[in-house]
């Protein structure tokens, strides 16, 4: 039998787990010690830009969860999810529910004889069925539903040495509340689960999303400060991101390898974005391999792979926004500081210099809170705006010609 090929390592797709999951040992570390927890006074919410590696951090805690007797529930959250405190209720039941289809319980059930009446008890699987269902019968308020749930299944648990439940969201800052609608699904998470911790019963909450995952936490509830330990991911360092490049070709049967310049390259124009790191790496290896193979001497083509880049990933974000939209943009990636934080101020000063009509302080930030909802610009708690997408800066600087956009 032959052996197979050598195929290309690298996964720039969305959440797909590389090949060498390089650094985030602080945040494993983080995550480990929530574990040991045996009443629930720290939650997590895992954060940072796209591309950082959230999804594929979360997918690294679950089996280390699980081997420490915690079960693991979730999935990724849709704003459909939270359109009512209902649909927010059903997507726990939902997730709960894999979990909990294998435990038997007694229900109490009324047969009637003649005139009377008698109870006996039945056994029931704990499946969906049978969670909707005792759901349904709890009076009250679906967050009284929902607690009344949480607790009947924590005690049914009781026999088999779990640890706990640990409910993991991604994609989390999609939830909202509907005042207009009368509707609070986000409160609604948020107030379930800080009760049952308080009844001492360990299930945890773990969201991971964008940086506005945990300011709109804090809006809808004041105690979610106090409720969440905060980890925002960030890039990757200079030897994390060497690992990244270099670990998942070391294998002997790798037909190709890469050479310190273009090692640093890669380095250079990821920006230590893991999602970068993986989308070059994969255009490189796939060059080297075909140059090897014609007997050339193989080289890094690397402004054509970033032209691929900005059409694969920032083309689609960039559409989103208009004209004057981009001009603003274009002013707040001239900033010194564009990659950190800024201010309205300092995007106003900068606009006065470089452009024939420079935005004023309330229009900047009227354009900044629709660039927000657009996904491209998030505002953080303390007023201060960051890029919402990694290294967009300097897509947007590859796309304008003397300060005018193309």
């Amino acid at each position: 039998m032959q052996n197979q090929p050598f195929t290309n390592p690298f996964k720039p797709g969305a959440g797909h787990m590389p090949p060498y999951l390089a650094g985030r040992e602080k945040e494993t570390k983080e995550f480990l010690q929530l574990l040991e927890q045996t009443t629930i006074l720290d939650n997590m919410v895992l954060t940072g830009l796209r591309g950082v590696g959230k999804t594929v951090l979360l997918d690294k805690f679950k089996p280390l969860a699980i081997e420490r007797k915690w079960l693991w529930v979730g999935t990724d959250l849709s704003e459909s999810a939270s359109v009512t405190e209902e649909t927010i209720a059903l997507r726990l039941l939902t997730d709960l529910s894999v979990v909990t289809s294998s435990i038997t319980i007694k229900r109490e059930e009324k047969t009637t004889m003649g005139f009377a009446s008698e109870k006996s008890f039945i056994d029931h699987k704990l499946n969906y069925n049978t969670l909707i269902d005792i759901f349904k019968s709890i009076p009250g308020l679906v967050s009284d539903k929902l607690k009344g749930i949480f607790e009947l299944v924590w005690k049914s648990l009781a026999p088999y040495k779990i640890r706990g439940i640990i409910f993991a969201y991604d994609e989390a800052q999609t939830m909202t509340d509907h005042a207009e609608k009368e509707q609070y699904p986000l409160s609604l998470l948020l107030d379930v689960f800080q009760s049952i911790q308080k009844k001492n019963i360990p299930f945890m909450l773990i969201l991971t999303g964008l940086p506005t995952l945990f300011p709109k936490l804090v809006e809808a509830r004041t105690f979610s400060e106090r409720m969440f330990r905060v980890v925002f991911l960030d890039k990757l360092s200079d030897p994390e991101s060497r690992d990244a490049i270099i670990k998942p070709i070391e294998d002997a049967k790798c037909p190709i390898k890469f050479n310190e310049e273009s090692i640093k390259l890669v380095v250079k124009e990821s920006g230590g974005y893991p999602y970068f790191i993986q989308f070059i790496c994969r255009e490189v290896y796939d060059v080297f391999l075909q140059k090897v193979s014609g007997g050339k001497q193989p080289s890094v083509p690397m402004e054509e792979i970033i032209m691929k880049l900005d059409k694969d990933f920032f083309s689609g974000r960039w559409a989103k926004a208009t004209d004057r939209q981009r001009e603003l943009l274009a002013v707040i990636a001239s900033l010194s500081n564009c990659q950190e934080e800024f201010t309205v101020q300092e995007v106003v000063a900068e606009s006065k210099r470089r452009l024939s009509n420079p935005f004023s302080g309330s229009h900047a930030n009227q354009m900044l809170s629709s660039l927000t909802n657009a996904g491209l610009i998030y505002k953080n708690r303390h007023g201060k705006y960051s890029f919402a997408v990694p290294l967009m800066d300097r897509f947007i600087l590859r796309q304008s010609i003397d300060g005018f956009m193309k």
